[in-house]
């Protein structure tokens, strides 16, 4: 199937948009690969430091011919899903002393969870985290001692930070190893009902932390289709996971093949051998642009519409948030899993997973074959099934079919023929909205406005019964200049509640919302945030706004908004407290939502 004119064009776009910083970051990729192994350009007493507790791997590391693996981790144990890296470093030493290399952790990265710190003060710190993984890693791999990487990382900012990293250090090879999401528990609608009936004082706490334990309740990924599982298939659609890694539960004969397989594979395709592929060649325009479709095919997070931009730059590559919106307008939404759907992401990977949604979109010519991959040269090695036999892992042809159309369609029979995430532009700036997990009776949303400056006081209105009219729901300075662009997930069942009860209401916010938002129809990302003196901060309560995802809109109705002066607020509280203070050069210097909200890049 030849390539749809939309992929074709957005690419073309994007390349042309991106021309001066690419062809400047690859010549400085291209000079640090011309210098050869970095090992031979330091001293003696350089070397001895870095492999003065390497004991019995000393011969082999001052050995130029044995390519040597720098790992990255972010493992701690207090998060399920980086828990299983703890014994990583030991399986991958192992893995490449068998294949006549060696490894080294070259350092450790910062993994903080949105959901501790979900609603509390922890969470200001958390979009900046993505830029501190990406310095650490960065500091870990300065050593330069190393012919290729493995990244282990899995959860929010911690995926975006490394891929920062590996494209910063992209003359060298770098393999992404996940360690998959945690087994099926207490379904999350059924999670998310306890939630709202807590809400509304029908539950206590008892029964909110029993629902809330029984669905965290074991190492992995958290089984929605959050930010966190949102990385995990990007990496695959990128070409910078081994095919099939994606979904794979902790602790099981499979994932420990799959990650010998990627060890194996990180030291064959360093510059000491005839495979050659370091990072920079494949992030590519076309990778980031088969990126973007896996993000609108699977109705992922949209964290990532920060986060992509950012990973691009770091590779001299500029997105924009029209190239999110017309190519979510041709990518069929082929996946329900929550919050689009009841499925988990172990049971859409039962269903065919990545590998059936890979090979559809690629036989409707919605994904860029050509790519060049850590697995090998063309995206269609990841339409394979990994299976493992006697410890040996092995490619099987991939499922054409799904196991289950009510979690997985055919690109032909969608369950939307788009990918349901939509740029929102009017006079109160620029910002995005995900459709797919709304009714589409809550597209369009137009009502008077209600402002706030912090989630508390949304909460305080709601408890208090003070709104009981169709409501659009302002809560602004809450963008990264303000402080930190915190997640405002802990407004979804309040929320939810109020468009139960038959209001029409919306979110508008210069702040972002969690992967695992759904029902509410939100307006997110808005820039100029408040703090910058963008739009939004004009609104006045019970001002007319009128939130259109059909297209493409967000406006104030029938208001001069540039005869008013911007509201002010508050914002000596956001700079002290759990660690704000190290962030005050972060929250001066960040960039715009709608470029990826960077500080170092």
């Amino acid at each position: 199937m030849s390539l749809h004119p939309t992929i074709s064009a957005v690419t073309d776009r994007i390349i042309a948009r991106s021309e001066g910083p690419r062809r400047t970051y690859l010549d400085t990729m291209s000079r640090a690969a011309a210098q050869g192994p970095r090992r031979a350009h330091l001293t003696c007493g350089n070397q001895a430091h870095a492999y003065a507790a390497m004991s019995d791997d000393k011969p082999a590391l001052t050995d130029a011919q044995a390519p040597n693996i720098g790992i990255i981790t972010a493992y701690n144990d207090m998060l399920s899903a980086h828990q299983p890296f703890e014994t990583y470093p030991d399986l991958i030493r192992k893995a490449a002393r068998a294949a006549g290399g060696t490894a080294q952790v070259a350092g450790g990265v910062p993994a903080m969870c949105d959901g501790v710190t979900q609603g509390q003060t922890g969470m200001e710190l958390s979009l900046f985290s993505r830029d501190v993984i990406a310095l650490a890693a960065g500091v870990g791999l300065s050593h330069n001692v190393f012919d290729s990487a493995i990244y282990l990382g899995v959860c929010d900012k911690i995926v975006p930070g490394l891929v920062m990293a590996a494209a910063t250090f992209g003359y060298i090879p770098g393999i992404f190893v996940p360690a998959g999401p945690m087994l099926s528990g207490l379904p999350n609608d059924q999670k998310a009902k306890v939630r709202q009936q807590f809400a509304t004082g029908e539950v206590g706490r008892d029964k909110l932390m029993e629902a809330e334990m029984a669905s965290y309740h074991g190492p992995g990924t958290c089984t929605f289709y959050g930010t966190a599982n949102t990385n995990q298939m990007l990496m695959e659609f990128m070409g910078l996971h081994m095919p099939g890694a994606s979904f794979i539960n902790p602790g099981t004969p499979l994932r420990d093949a799959m990650t010998n397989a990627a060890t194996e594979r990180a030291l064959s395709i360093t510059a000491l051998g005839n495979e050659y592929t370091p990072v920079c060649d494949i992030l590519d325009e076309k990778a980031f642009v088969n990126g973007l479709v896996g993000l609108m095919a699977t109705g992922g997070s949209t964290n990532l519409v920060i986060h992509l931009p950012a990973m691009a730059r770091a590779a001299g590559i500029i997105l924009d948030l029209q190239d999110f919106s017309d190519l979510s307008q041709v990518t069929p939404l082929m996946a329900k899993v929550y919050p689009n759907g009841l499925a988990d992401v172990n049971h859409f990977h039962a269903a065919g997973g990545l590998g059936f949604m890979i090979n559809e979109l690629l036989n409707a010519g919605l994904l860029h074959p050509d790519t060049k991959t850590v697995a090998g040269n063309g995206l269609e090695l990841y339409t394979k099934d990994p299976k493992v036999a006697d410890g040996k892992l092995r490619y099987d042809a991939g499922p054409t079919s799904s196991q289950n159309d009510k979690i997985l369609r055919p690109a032909a029979d969608p369950f939307h023929p788009t990918g349901g995430l939509t740029q929102l532009a009017g006079n109160l700036g620029r910002g995005v909205i995900k459709t797919s997990a709304v009714a589409p009776e809550r597209h369009i949303i137009e009502a008077p406005a209600r402002i706030f400056h912090t989630q508390e006081a949304v909460k305080d209105a709601f408890k208090a019964g003070e709104i009981t009219t169709d409501t659009i729901i302002v809560v602004r300075f809450q963008g990264p200049k303000s402080n930190g662009m915190p997640e405002l997930h802990s407004l979804t069942p309040t929320l939810a509640v109020l468009q139960d009860r038959g209001l029409k209401v919306a979110l508008v916010t210069d702040g972002r919302m969690s992967g695992a938002s759904g029902k509410v129809p939100s307006a997110i990302h808005v820039c100029p945030e408040a703090a910058d003196g963008g739009p939004i901060s004009l609104l006045r309560d019970g001002d007319i706004v009128r939130l259109d995802a059909t297209k493409g809109t967000i406006d104030a109705i029938g208001v001069d908004l540039g005869a008013r002066s911007p509201a002010a607020a508050d914002l000596t509280g956001n700079g002290t407290g759990v660690g704000r203070e190290l962030f005050e050069a972060f929250r001066k210097n960040v960039g715009l939502a709608a470029d990826g909200a960077g500080v170092v890049v």
